[in-house]
């Protein structure tokens, strides 16, 4: 099939922040994973195969990575720009320099800041000092470049996003489920948390998640019960149970996750016949998951995920810096 060649960016967004992904509307959001399906067909015009030429982007990480990173050097390369790996320990920050001041500095050297972070609030305040825009490459609070990633995922996978009904089952209060209920509310997905009641998602989280599913029409449910959440759903997800940044609650975390909330065969049985698995990794095997779901070809989008972080990075960064 010939596809067209896009040729246009997204304009309503360009020099913006996208820090949770609540700052974009549906439509824009829309036209950024249609961008980023045209990356990954190639088919896009020279302009935008080239768009961050004669750019720098500083990529500041407190947190290591593995998909975040290289996928992001990766896209500002293949779209002609200059990635500038800075972590928090080769900076002055290490050395107590402000975080304002450090923020002003690359603003003046570079055309856009990524930020992977412990806290939230360390990101807002990069940006409240930066005037270009900054991006969030996860933090305490939410993960939007994944939630991204996972919405061009399930439409190449289901063909649709409207409609579709998600099932989260693990931590409710983590980055990539706060994430999800942004991503899925706003764009009319039904989404459905299976957590203990300790690890609920935030307060403000959920009320801006709630709000955005009066207009699209979607569905919210937080639940303690996973076969619940699970129940004829098109995607089941989940991530780790211990994030970065938890590893003092590890023990506590897997007493209270092992085994109800484990994604295994027999709960897996409940979902759609066609559902559609899906994990932002790193997983820890025989934790979150097991081996016979998420090696399980038919059903398995976790590698689509992981290559998707690539296409969805190129189609931000063209779009917004």
């Amino acid at each position: 099939m010939d596809w067209p060649v896009l040729s246009l960016m997204i304009p309503s967004i360009r020099g913006r922040d996208f820090l949770t992904m609540q700052e974009l509307t549906a439509e824009e959001v829309e036209a950024l994973l249609n961008l980023a399906e045209a990356f990954k067909r190639n088919a896009v015009s020279e302009d935008l195969k080239t768009a961050l030429k004669g750019k720098s982007i500083a990529m500041i990480f407190e947190k290591p990575s593995t998909r975040t990173r290289v996928s992001l050097e990766v896209a500002i390369y293949q779209l002609g720009g200059q990635p500038l790996y800075l972590s928090f320990s080769d900076l002055q920050l290490s050395r107590g320099e402000a975080l304002a001041d450090t923020a002003r500095v690359l603003d003046r050297y570079t055309n856009a800041l990524i930020a992977r972070v412990y806290k939230h609030s360390t990101l807002e305040e990069i940006a409240r000092y930066a005037e270009k825009p900054v991006f969030n490459a996860l933090s305490d609070l939410y993960h939007p470049m994944q939630a991204l990633a996972d919405l061009l995922t399930i439409k190449e996978r289901l063909g649709r996003l409207k409609g579709v009904t998600v099932a989260y089952v693990g931590d409710g209060g983590s980055n990539t489920c706060h994430s999800m209920l942004i991503a899925c509310s706003k764009l009319g997905l039904n989404i459905r948390v299976g957590c203990p009641s300790r690890y609920i998602p935030h307060p403000e989280v959920l009320k801006a998640a709630r709000s955005n599913a009066e207009f699209s029409g979607s569905k919210v449910l937080i639940t303690e019960d996973p076969f619940e959440a699970v129940k004829e759903a098109d995607v089941v997800y989940t991530d780790v149970f211990v994030s970065m940044g938890f590893e003092a609650e590890a023990e506590a975390r897997r007493k209270a996750f092992l085994p109800k909330y484990q994604v295994n065969k027999e709960l897996v049985a409940k979902a759609s016949p066609n559902y559609v698995f899906m994990h932002c990794l790193p997983a820890h095997r025989g934790e979150e998951v097991v081996d016979a779901v998420i090696d399980d070809v038919d059903h398995s989008a976790v590698w689509d995920q992981a290559e998707n972080r690539l296409h969805t990075a190129k189609a931000l960064l063209a779009s917004m810096v």
